[in-house]
């Protein structure tokens, strides 16, 4: 952690100050993360939940999320304030997990009663999420956004790593006592963890931000500029992506627990792989895309991320896995931060709230749609090498190569200066290495 990185704005102490804050909120934040976001299926699966169950678990959350963002700028506006929105949600969301503590305490086997708090858990995430984001891109310049943000979910993502690794140690441990209690202890650490990220935002500076009436466009103006909105194309193109993936990202947990038989600690050191990739590269993407775009990223992790599914059909030993997980963390990387700030680049500070919550409602019915059919499908499919859940990870793979390679051609980079490199220099510059000679000229751009 460096004193520079908060330093966004030299001259504005009161700026810093808020980054400081937010950097503080993110650490406690992160750790709520790493207690619940690779835990939640595997809780819900000591429910004796069914797959359709798993499907309804990533759908309905995602719906109900996306749905009600699109208030969330309207009381945003109500409030006239982005940082009261943002604690009043974040307080309740807190709250949730106590609800989750108290089921594990319990033994309560409903799962249909967890999925619905899983329900307000997002919810409450969901609805601050537009409010949240325009107010941390206020407070970094847009020249620094991609190597801030790098940096800030790079080391955020260590903290998520290490509450990950603590919470399958937590289960594993607590197997051999009453694994509900172990979730009782995760639950309620998370919840401790989300009130003090609470009270930091409540610390903040917020920029003046002026809610003009010529801000406001409904959904439906929205989806009517698709066809010639940059913007517009953009959402459609990450909503289209996120159903296929999310065809198949539900059920990785269940082909690990209950088709594999990991164990909880194999399955946590499995996605840390993930996760450590992601972050560790985070602020080395970030300043590429500075230089490159985010649109040049974009283009070269989207077909990669299609065929990792392939992956796993090819070969599910743990090894081999750890492996897959690390290349596929790398990705997301890129592709997940430069999304992000595609959108901050795209639309001006007064409709950013707006456009954060509409793009949001779209990823997130896409989302729902995905994990339901998913769900429906998984029973239904042929078995593919003794496991109906890889035949659906071959239709999620296919359909999103065919998403990747056709949409993001449609799409125009909305910074204005930016290098001009092949994807394949990009990809390269990346890992650290120069191209052989002749494999540049010859190999395929996105």
């Amino acid at each position: 952690m460096t004193k520079e990185k908060y330093n966004a704005f030299p001259m504005n102490a009161q700026v810093n100050q808020s980054l400081r804050y937010s950097y503080y909120n993110g650490i406690f934040a992160s750790c709520m993360t790493g207690l619940t976001q690779e835990y939640l299926t595997p809780f819900l699966l000591l429910l004796n939940a069914a797959p359709k169950h798993v499907g309804f678990l990533n759908a309905f959350p995602n719906l109900f999320a996306s749905l009600v963002q699109l208030k969330s700028a309207e009381v945003t506006e109500k409030l006239q304030s982005r940082r009261k929105m943002v604690c009043f949600f974040v307080l309740l969301q807190a709250l949730t997990l106590l609800l989750m503590s108290f089921m594990a305490f319990t033994g309560l086997k409903s799962p249909a009663i967890f999925i619905t708090v899983v329900i307000l858990f997002s919810l409450f995430a969901a609805i601050h999420t537009p409010a949240w984001s325009s107010l941390m891109v206020d407070l970094v310049p847009e020249d620094k956004r991609g190597e801030y943000f790098g940096w800030r979910n790079r080391n955020l993502g260590f903290v998520v790593v290490g509450a990950t690794l603590a919470t399958g140690f937590i289960l594993q441990k607590m197997q051999m006592i009453n694994v509900f209690y172990g979730f009782v202890i995760v639950f309620g650490l998370a919840f401790l963890c989300r009130i003090t990220s609470w009270y930091f935002i409540t610390k903040m500076y917020e920029p003046p931000l002026t809610f003009a009436k010529e801000h406001y466009f409904s959904f439906f103006q929205f989806l009517a500029r698709s066809k010639k909105s940059n913007f517009a194309k953009f959402v459609l193109f990450i909503s289209m992506m996120s159903f296929s993936v999310n065809l198949a990202a539900p059920f990785f947990p269940v082909l690990m627990l209950q088709d594999l038989h990991f164990s909880y600690i194999l399955y946590t050191v499995t996605n840390i792989f993930t996760t450590l990739a992601l972050h560790l590269t985070m602020n080395r993407w970030g300043r590429h895309a500075d230089r490159m775009g985010n649109l040049k990223i974009i283009r070269l992790t989207a077909p990669l991320i299609g065929i990792i599914p392939l992956f796993w059909i090819i070969n599910r030993q743990p090894i081999y896995l750890f492996f897959v997980q690390v290349f596929s963390g790398f990705l997301w990387s890129g592709f997940n931060l430069c999304s992000s700030n595609y959108i901050y680049d795209a639309v001006t500070a007064g409709k950013r709230t707006r456009c954060v919550a509409y793009f949001n409602v779209l990823n997130g019915m896409a989302l729902s749609a995905g994990a339901v059919l998913g769900g429906y499908l998984v029973t239904k499919l042929p078995a593919l090498f003794g496991y109906k859940i890889l035949t659906l990870f071959l239709i999620s793979a296919i359909l999103r190569i065919v998403v990747a390679l056709i949409m993001p051609r449609k799409l125009k980079e909305v910074r204005a200066a930016v290098e001009k490199v092949s994807s394949n220099q990009l990809f390269f510059s990346m890992i650290g290495i120069k191209p052989v000679l002749g494999i540049e000229r010859k190999t395929i751009r996105f």
